[in-house]
């Protein structure tokens, strides 16, 4: 298996070496020029130069998404506005954007860890890629085109939507790699089969490096069935760089973390207590080569747990798991904590379920309940009393043997659910 660089195969001691060497530069930048930091050590009663090891990265105070809030647009800026050459912002759901901002030192790394995962993926100066990711604020379009151009390959920075165009350009161009969301992904081979395309005969797709949104094994199976490709997935968010954090090799033994740029850490998201290797609980990261914009064991919200034990890729760096929800999205239904991606995992699994649903969480009297709303394949089941029982009984018994909850089952006709371009919307809360 190919890899990009020298750096991602030496010893776990240089890297812990070269991690603190860097943290220590990092923690005296933020320290010495963002207020907003200088004050919360001071409150949490820590210098830099407090940190005598990696282990002592503990003793600092978490950063959230509502510290970026709290100092919009610039205020966690770690350098002059006149050092700043691109600004990027998240799609908040609520109030302002989280702005984040890149030196040109920050573009350099930011396409050295993205040129790592592609290659991880299994592209090379031979490919051209399609990124169906949407061009704007969002980071994950310019953030994998950089990547990719470092790598040699030719982009077709296509963006978002015009489905049928998509395919066009894909057949036209010769398009061999994918790049976007998994649910749109699977959306345009829907879409490939309705104009009469098979993407697996007529199209020349040989991977898919998708990431944007949380997806399961029987998702990727999916994928890989629908267009005879190899799918991996990578992993990032805007404020700790954008694409890039970690990205999928074809062992498909977890998300090599880009360890010289970033330290990760495993936390209890409710005590906030570092957790030991192999423990499930919040991933933590710590961005250690960023100027513009470098936050401090900042909160992904995101669940997984490490893994350091060597992989058959020869990368030496720590690989974190699929994510398997967030903590800000963990459903309670019943006193059963569940997660959107654990439905997904048990609806795709089972035959004669399309790859697109939804889920409604909504009040019954005083209690919580979820109903979901899933496509058949095929129409005729709709029609056929006895096969639907069947399907209907097949879903609701998995859910609740795997889950340990009931739901709500209504089986919907083929392609009548709205379709993504970019994140799909899985689970609308009505509770409120």
């Amino acid at each position: 298996m190919k890899i990009w660089s020298e750096k991602e195969k030496i010893s776990r001691e240089e890297i812990r070496k070269l991690q603190f060497k860097r943290l220590m530069k990092t923690l005296h930048h933020v320290y010495e020029n963002v207020p907003y930091y200088h004050e919360k050590f001071k409150a949490a009663g820590v210098k830099p130069v407090d940190i005598r090891s990696l282990k002592d990265l503990r003793l600092l105070p978490l950063t959230t998404k509502e510290d970026l809030r709290k100092n919009y647009p610039f205020g966690l800026f770690a350098v002059p506005k006149n050092k700043i050459v691109r600004y990027h912002a998240s799609s908040g759901t609520t109030g302002k954007p989280t702005v984040v901002g890149y030196t040109k030192n920050d573009l350099k790394v930011w396409r050295e860890v993205i040129a790592r995962i592609v290659t991880m993926g299994g592209v090379t100066n031979e490919d051209t890629a399609q990124i169906t990711f949407g061009f704007g604020l969002f980071t994950g379009a310019f953030g994998l085109q950089q990547g990719l151009e470092k790598v040699g390959a030719g982009v077709i920075p296509i963006s978002s939507g015009n489905t049928k165009k998509q395919i066009m350009i894909m057949q036209d161009f010769q398009s061999t790699v994918l790049i976007g969301t998994p649910s749109y992904a699977l959306h345009l081979a829907e879409t490939a089969q309705e104009m009469g395309i098979d993407p697996k005969e007529e199209l020349f797709l040989n991977y898919g490096l998708f990431g944007g949104e949380g997806s399961t094994e029987e998702m990727r199976a999916k994928l890989n069935e629908a267009w005879g490709i190899i799918s991996t997935e990578n992993y990032g968010m805007s404020e700790l760089i954008g694409p890039g954090v970690s990205g999928e090799c074809q062992a498909f033994n977890g998300m090599h973390i880009n360890e010289d740029h970033f330290i990760a850490e495993i936390i209890d998201p409710e005590t906030l207590e570092v957790l030991p290797e192999g423990s499930v609980g919040e991933l933590v990261i710590t961005p250690i080569t960023k100027e513009g914009l470098p936050l401090i064991r900042y909160r992904t919200k995101d669940i997984t747990q490490l893994d350091t034990t060597p992989c058959d890729c020869g990368r030496t760096s720590a690989r974190m798991a699929k994510i398997t929800g967030r903590t800000d999205d963990m459903l309670i239904i019943g006193g059963v904590n569940v997660f959107p991606s654990q439905i997904e995992g048990v609806l795709l699994g089972i035959e004669g379920i399309g790859s697109n649903y939804q889920i409604r969480v909504l009040k019954k009297g005083y209690l919580d309940r979820i109903e979901i709303d899933v496509e058949v394949i095929n129409q005729d089941l709709l029609v056929s009393v006895t096969l639907l029982d069947q399907l209907y009984k097949e879903i609701e018994s998995k859910l609740h043997t795997i889950l340990g909850i009931h739901a709500g089952i209504h089986l919907v006709e083929p392609k009548s659910l709205v379709r993504s371009e970019g994140k799909a919307k899985r689970v609308i809360d009505l509770r409120s």
